[in-house]
């Protein structure tokens, strides 16, 4: 499910137009509640939670990083579980 086409500029400096994928963010942010061992149901309460205040922040931004999304996304996350947050954060570090 895709949502709103904007310029998401990659890790790797790539400049194309994409659709924001509001799926592939909960899926994460659902990934990373539940490795910090929250229920299924607090973990998706909490992704539809990050998932809608970024795509209220992306409203008025025609262009942003990947970078950018996974600082929001955090960002808020950490409000709902700092765990979590932690390792959404920590994601690529980890890997």
């Amino acid at each position: 499910m895709t949502d709103k086409t904007t310029i998401i500029i990659k890790r790797r400096g790539q400049r194309e137009p994409e659709s924001f994928n509001r799926e592939k963010l909960h899926k994460s942010v659902v990934a990373a509640t539940l490795s910090a061992r929250a229920p299924d149901g607090q973990a998706d309460n909490i992704a539809y939670a990050v998932t809608n205040y970024v795509l209220e922040w992306l409203e008025s931004r025609p262009e942003v990083t990947s970078h950018d999304i996974r600082l929001v996304a955090t960002r808020h996350l950490r409000a709902h579980h700092p765990d979590a947050a932690y390792l959404y954060e920590q994601h690529r570090n980890i890997l």
